[in-house]
C-alpha cells in the first residue's frame, strides 16, 4: 500500500508539472518563440546597397480594451494579458524608437463615464508601459471619441488631454514627417470639430508643400509657412481612405474571401471619396497607414499613393493578430508584418495536454487496479 501511495503521489506531481509547463509556455514563452521570427525590414537603395534607417517604428491598431459595459470579465482579463505580453515581448526583442497606435484604443470610449474612462486609461497605461527610450503616440478612433455624428468637443478634449495629441498635427522624428489625423473630424463633415480640423489641415498642407520647394522662402504664399524636413509626409489615421470594398486588397492577412466583396459605407467603414481625394491632393503622401477594418490591406491609390491598413492587435478580433514594423529614412522606407501567436495553437496545446494527462491517469488507474487484483491474496 505504501508503494501504491508513493506511485500515486509521483504521478500527481508529474501531471502537475506537465500542466504547469504547458501553462508557462502558452502564457509567456510562446510570445518569444513566435516573435523571434520578426525582424526589422531593410531599406534598399536603387544601386542595390542598404541604407541605415534613421527611425524604427511599431504601428498597432484596434486594441479595443473592454470597459465596464460590454464583455465578460474573464474575456477582458484574458485579452489584456495577451496584449500586454505581446507588446512587452516585442519591445524587449525589437527595441523600436517610437510606437504609434492607430485608433480604437478602447472599446467603450464613446459611452464610458468619467470613472470608467479613468479606469480604462489606467489599465492601458499598465499594458503599454515602456521606457523613456521609446515614445508612444496614440490616435483617436471611432470607439474612443465617437463616429462623426457622435463626436463632440468634450469626448475629444478628454482623449487629447490624456494622450497629448490633437486632431491634426505633424510630428517629425528622424527627419520623417508624420501627419497625425483624427479620422472622425477630417474633411467633409458638418460638425464643429470637422470645420476647425479642415482649416488646420489646409495650413499644414501649405507648410509641408512649401518645405518641399527649393527657394520657397521667396514665394509669397510660403513666407509665413512653418519649416519641416524636405520629405513628403506619412499620413497616420484610423479610417482607411476610400475604397469600395476589400476586394482589391493584397497582403498576408487580408479579409476572408466570403467578406472581401462586401461594399463599404463612406464615413463609416472608410473616409468619404471626396475627403480621400482631398487628402491625397493636398499632401501627396509617400505612405498612408490606417486601421479600423481589423485586417491588413495593401492598396495603391491613383497608381502612386500606397496605403496599408494594419490588423487588429486584439485576439478578440481575429485568430492571428499582428502589427507593422517600419524602417524609415527621410526619402525611403520599408515595412514588414510581425504576427503574434495564433489562438488556435494555444487552445490545441491546452486541450491536447489536458486530454493526454487525463488519458494517462485513466490508463494508469486501470493498470494499477488490474495489478492489485492479480496480487490479492486468496480468501
Amino acid at each position: 500500500m505504501a508503494g501504491l501511495r508513493r506511485a500515486r503521489g509521483t504521478f500527481a506531481l508529474w501531471a502537475l508539472l506537465t500542466l504547469a509547463s504547458v501553462f508557462f509556455f502558452c502564457e509567456y514563452f510562446i510570445y518569444y518563440c513566435v516573435m523571434l521570427q520578426c525582424s526589422w525590414p531593410q531599406i534598399g537603395r536603387l544601386d542595390g546597397t542598404l541604407e541605415a534607417p534613421t527611425l524604427r517604428a511599431f504601428f498597432l491598431a484596434d486594441t479595443h480594451l473592454l470597459g465596464a459595459l460590454r464583455g465578460h470579465w474573464f474575456d477582458r482579463l484574458r485579452r489584456e494579458w495577451q496584449m500586454e505580453r505581446a507588446f512587452q515581448t516585442a519591445l524587449w526583442l525589437l527595441k523600436p524608437h517610437i510606437v504609434f497606435i492607430l485608433g480604437d484604443i478602447f472599446d467603450e470610449g464613446t459611452w464610458s463615464s468619467e470613472k470608467d474612462w479613468e479606469d480604462d486609461v489606467r489599465r492601458f497605461s499598465k499594458m503599454f508601459r515602456r521606457t523613456t527610450d521609446t515614445e508612444l503616440i496614440v490616435l483617436p478612433g471611432n470607439h474612443d471619441v465617437g463616429f462623426q455624428n457622435e463626436a463632440d468637443w468634450a469626448k475629444l478634449w478628454r482623449f487629447e488631454k490624456v494622450f497629448n495629441v490633437t486632431s491634426a498635427t505633424v510630428v517629425t522624428k528622424g527627419g520623417v514627417n508624420f501627419l497625425l489625423l483624427n479620422s472622425m473630424a477630417v474633411l467633409g463633415g458638418s460638425c464643429s470639430v470637422c470645420r476647425s480640423v479642415e482649416d488646420e489641415l489646409f495650413l499644414l498642407s501649405r507648410d509641408l508643400n512649401c518645405s518641399l520647394q527649393v527657394g520657397a522662402s521667396q514665394d509669397r504664399l510660403c513666407r509665413d509657412a512653418r519649416k519641416f524636413p524636405s520629405s513628403p509626409p506619412i499620413i497616420l489615421q484610423h479610417y482607411p481612405l476610400y475604397r469600395a470594398s476589400n476586394a482589391i486588397c493584397s497582403g498576408l492577412d487580408v479579409a476572408p474571401e466570403e467578406v472581401r466583396h462586401q461594399r463599404f459605407e463612406e464615413q463609416y467603414d472608410t473616409l468619404s471619396q471626396e475627403a480621400s481625394e482631398k487628402l491625397l491632393w493636398w499632401f501627396r503622401p509617400r505612405l498612408v497607414l490606417s486601421g479600423h477594418i481589423h485586417r491588413s490591406c495593401a492598396v495603391l491609390h491613383e497608381n502612386k499613393y500606397p496605403e496599408v491598413s494594419v490588423s487588429s492587435f486584439n485576439w478578440r478580433n481575429g485568430n492571428r493578430p499582428s502589427f507593422l514594423l517600419g524602417s524609415f529614412s527621410p526619402d525611403r522606407l520599408a515595412l514588414s508584418t510581425c504576427f503574434l501567436p495564433e489562438e488556435t495553437t494555444v487552445v490545441v496545446l491546452y486541450c491536447g495536454s489536458g486530454a493526454a494527462v487525463a488519458l494517462l491517469a485513466l490508463l494508469r488507474s486501470y493498470l494499477l487496479k488490474g495489478t492489485s487484483l492479480v496480487h490479492r491474496p486468496p480468501v
